[in-house]
């Protein structure tokens, strides 16, 4: 069991304690472990019970209990209080912004326990009438439950990348056609929001119907519109295509693309999609450069590629460096060393970018400017012993709510970058947001607009924003734009990234890491980048070192 798992379960444990009036002392407690699991440089399960005993944070009663759940698969304490609570709660209790103190008045004044009885009473104005609501309360858990219930049955592509890739292997081992087995689809197309795994393959429907009993990963196979649909044991659907060899390709083209793309290549072809030997070799015969999988979303893709104008996408091996990361200093899990030796040793790159919070992160233990200058002097050490390898000096600054930044201008003017950011106050209407960001941005001390929106994938809209005056002001102002490769962000959104190319914008393609292991974020940031039609060359952190610097120092100048 991973450190992520172990920490859903004291975190869920915390939910409960807290939803039954349990102790408040015990309620932070749990919760503290269950955050300091999930921030631990290493896996529990390599440590004895009495070394995770002596881990700070962590101590003897919740090492018995993390003991205990690696034994047994579970935590008694959990399962007893589990078996005491309304069945819906649980679910109700993953969605982001309804506590476990709301809940259970919730619960106690009106015996709601789901989602959409909960909708109805936000609805009929139930809500707002219990003790410490009020409308304003109403209608924001009203907005949240419509997002979730929008959401239902949806993933991000970074949750179910590895269930889609057992499932090829297990279909590449059992027809041993690997050659002619192939994603499609979204899946393929790399969409960042996903509601099926699509696979197409080189068989018949009774062939993949025993596949599927054997290898026990699918279960409810039924066939629909010539398809075999099931669903994977992590709970997405899987849709699975076959056809005969001959018409591989053609059938490739018909279901990785959207309606709108296959719309236009037909016309282009002007009849049905032909049986050919390769995907170009089809593209070719409507006169079209190849598209990638990734760009087939009817846009302009048709219109680039009969001019021969696709652009070269970028590759993970573009990559020279990663910006926009976070350490111990502040709410990272390792040393800004351990960050840079992973940088350059893992993933063999040029350069570290470090950017903790900034001071009115208090929550994410914001650095002062004391502390800001102490932590310059230990990268300036570190340049040394690890040279030709370079750590960036920079920070991410909170944009205040009157859109400035979080230091001075005589500190701000010392760092190499300065990545801008909101993370607090996020209920603003298009008008205050677009405003606060372009203020942010038009500060001569910004180089890169941090997640513009705000948002969290499935999780929260981001807040409402005027993209193409945020653009443009990015545009007047030299201002970088971050495509933010956490899978919970891709932001901002892949579908601005031709406007943003359009003004002569160049965008960076940062992990936002706050763990060795998120520094691998990088890929799905590129995936999207891809689907925007970015190439290496507008891309920041695919410069060189020398290049890089060359570009801070110029922009630091003017």
């Amino acid at each position: 069991m991973k450190n992520k798992a172990i920490a859903r379960e004291f975190k869920l444990l915390s939910q409960l304690l807290e939803f039954h009036g349990e102790n408040n002392f015990k309620i932070r407690a749990i919760a503290t472990v269950a955050d300091k699991i999930r921030k631990l440089p290493f896996e529990i399960k390599s440590k004895t019970h009495e070394e995770l005993s002596n881990v700070p944070g962590i101590g003897k009663s919740s090492a018995v209990k993390i003991k205990e759940l690696l034994d047994n698969g579970s935590i008694k304490e959990l399962d007893d209080i589990i078996q005491q609570t309304p069945p819906g709660i649980i679910s109700l209790l993953k969605i982001k912004g309804i506590g476990p103190k709301k809940l259970a008045v919730i619960w106690q004044e009106l015996g709601i326990d789901n989602l959409g009885e909960l909708w109805y009473a936000c609805k009929d104005d139930k809500i707002s009438k219990l003790k410490g609501f009020g409308q304003k309360t109403q209608d924001e858990l009203k907005s949240i439950i419509e997002f979730s219930m929008e959401n239902q049955g949806k993933f991000r592509y970074a949750d179910v990348e590895l269930f889609a890739n057992d499932i090829l292997n297990s279909l590449i081992k059992h027809f041993n056609e690997e050659n002619l087995i192939s994603f499609t689809g979204p899946f393929r197309r790399c969409c960042e929001i996903l509601e099926t795994i699509d696979i197409l393959t080189v068989t018949t429907k009774n062939e993949l119907v025993e596949w599927a009993n054997q290898s026990n990963i699918i279960s409810n196979i039924k066939e629909i519109d010539g398809q075999l649909h099931g669903t994977h044991q992590s709970g997405i659907s899987a849709i699975f295509h076959f056809c005969n060899k001959d018409n591989f390709y053609a059938r490739l083209i018909e279901t990785t693309g959207n309606a709108t793309h296959l719309k236009e290549l037909k016309d282009r072809l002007d009849a049905e999609i032909p049986a050919l030997g390769s995907e170009e070799a089809i593209y070719k015969r409507a006169g079209l450069s190849f598209i990638p999988p990734e760009l087939r979303e009817g846009f302009n893709e048709i219109e680039l590629a009969s001019k021969n104008n696709i652009p070269k996408l970028i590759e993970y091996s573009d990559f020279k460096g990663s910006i926009h990361n976070h350490s111990l200093w502040s709410d990272g899990v390792f040393s800004i060393e351990d960050m840079a030796l992973y940088c350059r040793d893992v993933l063999k790159l040029e350069y570290f970018g470090i950017s903790d919070h900034s001071k009115t992160a208090v929550y994410a233990n914001g650095l002062s400017i004391d502390r800001i200058k102490a932590q310059w002097k230990e990268i300036d050490s570190l340049n040394q012993k690890l040279a030709p390898f370079k750590i960036l000096k920079g920070i991410e600054s909170d944009i205040l709510s009157n859109g400035s930044l979080d230091y001075p201008d005589e500190i701000l003017a010392e760092f190499d970058f300065v990545v801008a950011s909101i993370h607090s106050q996020l209920s603003m209407d298009e008008k205050k947001a677009t405003n606060r960001l372009i203020k942010a941005i038009e500060n001569p001390y910004t180089t890169i607009l941090g997640h513009p929106t705000g948002r969290q994938l499935l999780v929260r809209r981001g807040y409402p924003i005027d993209h193409k005056k945020v653009i443009d002001a990015c545009a007047a102002n030299n201002v970088i734009i971050e495509i933010n490769a956490n899978p919970l962000r891709l932001d901002i959104d892949w579908r601005w990234v031709p406007y943003c190319l359009e003004k002569g914008i160049t965008l960076s393609i940062n992990p936002d890491a706050h763990h060795s292991s998120e520094l691998d974020y990088l890929k799905y940031g590129q995936l999207v980048a891809r689907k925007g039609g970015l190439s290496a060359e507008n891309c920041l952190n695919c410069l060189s070192l020398e290049e890089l610097e060359k570009q801070l120092k110029q922009r630091r100048r003017n």
